[in-house]
């Protein structure tokens, strides 16, 4: 009959072994899911850009890495505005034959019930709603949730940051639908119904973060080269 000393070394053993086996995958599989998460980054930056136009086109991990190096450039600022190697915040650059055609923003927040993530991007003329994505979440399906369709998104294309005195006031989620014969119309976006808290949320924090960027934007709204 084997002793107990010889049992628990045997379990011991396994213990190691299987211990060592899950570290190593786990080890693994990070790296891959750091990757599947550094691609979805990607892809939701180019989606804020409106790239590629054709949203039906089903791009593979490695069209997005690629289609990511041939149309994004990575600017860091300083708060000031300023292009700078230490900068703290980060803008994504579309470019086309060396000229600026979209800026992509980060923005973030408190929902309902999440914390929401997404990029904002805006025209070349620093004023005008390019897209706007939202990728990560945790509202409500069905309610909140429809904060990521693009039924909704979409409808922040076209809308205006800056009011006509120059000021930057953002995009308003309002209750309801958009009153067209407003004048602040074009600086609102119908809500989702049943999300009014969520929709509070995002007004917060879009509003804040654009203001952020003001230094940025204003640059770029006064027609400034800030790539150089």
């Amino acid at each position: 009959m084997r002793s107990n000393f010889y049992v628990l070394s045997f379990m011991a053993g396994i213990t190691i072994i299987l211990g060592f086996m899950l570290s190593f995958a786990a080890a693994s599989l990070k790296d891959k899911q750091d990757f599947n998460i550094e691609i979805d980054i990607k892809k939701n930056i180019l989606s804020s850009l409106n790239i590629p136009t054709d949203k039906s086109v089903k791009l593979s991990q490695n069209d997005i890495q690629n289609l990511y190096d041939e149309e994004i450039t990575t600017l860091s600022i300083d708060a000031s505005g300023i292009k700078s190697d230490n900068g703290a915040l980060t803008v994504y650059v579309a470019m086309n034959q060396m000229q600026p055609t979209g800026y992509a923003i980060p923005i973030s927040g408190k929902g309902l019930w999440s914390t929401i993530y997404g990029y904002i991007a805006l025209e070349p003329d620093g004023e005008t709603v390019k897209g706007i994505n939202f990728y990560q979440h945790g509202e409500t399906p069905g309610l909140g949730g429809e904060l990521e369709k693009d039924w909704f998104t979409s409808n922040f294309i076209g809308k205006k940051i800056y009011n006509s005195e120059g000021e930057l006031v953002g995009i308003t989620i309002i209750k309801g639908q958009v009153n067209r014969n407003n004048k602040n119309a074009i600086h609102q976006v119908d809500g989702i119904s049943g999300a009014t808290l969520t929709g509070k949320g995002m007004n917060q924090f879009i509003a804040h973060d654009l203001n952020i960027y003001k230094p940025f934007l204003d640059r770029v709204k006064a027609g400034e080269d800030i790539i150089e």
